[in-house]
């Protein structure tokens, strides 16, 4: 078994507004902590990816903040306290400074972390 607090987590992604701490968890499955000042459109750092969106589902949950998620068919908004599940093909966006945890499979989020470090965060 493997477990893991924030500040055991390594910054796959920083700067800009963004932290992103990842690292494998076990069973295939990553864990991230991470935090969005208010205002951060991933869109940006998004575009090259198919649809130009996030590719790699996730399930999580919002400790703090408000974060609207754009994808093909609308939009939708996530508050803290919820738990949630993001479907390929999304992009967030920070209403409010933001924190939350997700748990993505490793081989689906690494290429889309690799993809936003390429682009420069």
């Amino acid at each position: 078994m493997t477990a893991a607090t924030r500040n055991d987590v390594p910054i796959a992604l920083g700067g800009d507004g963004v932290e992103v701490r990842n690292m494998p968890i076990g069973g295939g499955m990553s864990v991230s902590y991470i935090s969005l000042s208010q205002g951060t459109d991933m869109g940006p750092a998004l575009k090259g990816l198919p649809d130009d969106a996030c590719q790699c589902p996730h399930w999580g949950y919002l400790l703090k903040g408000r974060i609207r998620v754009r994808t093909a068919s609308g939009e939708e908004e996530y508050e803290a306290g919820q738990a949630y599940y993001w479907a390929p093909g999304h992009v967030p966006v920070a209403l409010e400074d933001s924190e939350f945890v997700e748990f993505s499979r490793t081989e689906d989020f690494r290429p889309v972390l690799d993809h936003v470090v390429d682009q420069g965060g």
